[in-house]
């Protein structure tokens, strides 16, 4: 395995491993992301066994050393499995996370206490500025939230619009169909009342260019896309529940 480097936003790097024998012949890709400011943040750690590859990569863009932020969208082991790997590389580097999953999870599993965001909080990375959004059970967990880089407009979205197999960094064509298709195979969405406010509240935001943590990344009307995957979501739901 590799891991691929490339810039999908302005100071905004994405590094992506193709693991081969996951989600059937074409592989899944797993993807971290740096923004490059006076102080830079990684946004997904990944796996632990994953984790001499991807810093490796990293290290090549930034001195680990230099890395003062850690953030993903929730606890999960492909997001955070080697969170701890990183904090003993970074040693300036503090987790940064919603307050929910500080309290049921992070407190305790990090290395070093991490910082609690509120809804909405902001951090100033110096050149680059990261809004921290709630997104509960969106797509999935409790604690779960996105960050949305202000200046270069980037909304890094977790596990929304994950796609299988291999892909470019970044395309400008659509991301919906595939995206949907993959939910088919994987059902991995918590379905719920909130489900399509919280994609469409990430809608406003109006997003140009869509980080993924599975597929490539979408440069374009980041907007237009989110609202389509919340319409689809919503007319599952109703299904779901029975709801004309």
């Amino acid at each position: 395995m590799q891991t691929q480097t490339n810039e999908i936003a302005d100071g905004v790097y994405r590094f992506s491993t193709l693991v081969p024998d996951v989600a059937g012949p074409g592989g899944f890709m797993f993807n971290q992301f740096l923004i490059l400011a006076d102080e830079p943040m990684l946004f997904h750690c990944g796996g632990r066994g994953l984790f001499p590859l991807v810093s490796e990569a990293v290290a090549a863009v930034v001195p680990l050393e230099r890395l003062r932020w850690i953030s993903f969208g929730h606890v999960e082991s492909d997001e955070c499995g080697s969170m701890n790997q990183w904090l003993a590389a970074a040693p300036n580097a503090q987790v940064a996370h919603g307050q929910t999953a500080c309290m049921v999870s992070l407190n305790d599993l990090a290395d070093r206490a991490p910082r609690a965001l509120a809804d909405g909080e902001v951090i100033d990375l110096g050149g680059k500025r990261v809004a921290w959004r709630d997104t509960p059970h969106v797509p999935h967990g409790w604690e779960a939230g996105l960050i949305f880089e202000e200046t270069t407009g980037t909304l890094f979205c977790g596990d929304l619009f994950t796609q299988v197999g291999a892909g470019p960094a970044l395309v400008e064509t659509d991301i919906l169909a595939p995206a949907i298709a993959t939910e088919d195979m994987f059902h991995s969405m918590c379905l719920g009342p909130n489900t399509g406010p919280v994609i469409r509240a990430l809608a406003d935001l109006a997003p140009k260019t869509l980080a993924l943590m599975h597929g490539s990344s979408f440069s374009g009307d980041g907007a237009t896309a989110l609202r389509g995957l919340a319409a689809h979501y919503e007319a599952q739901a109703r299904a779901s529940f029975g709801v004309a």
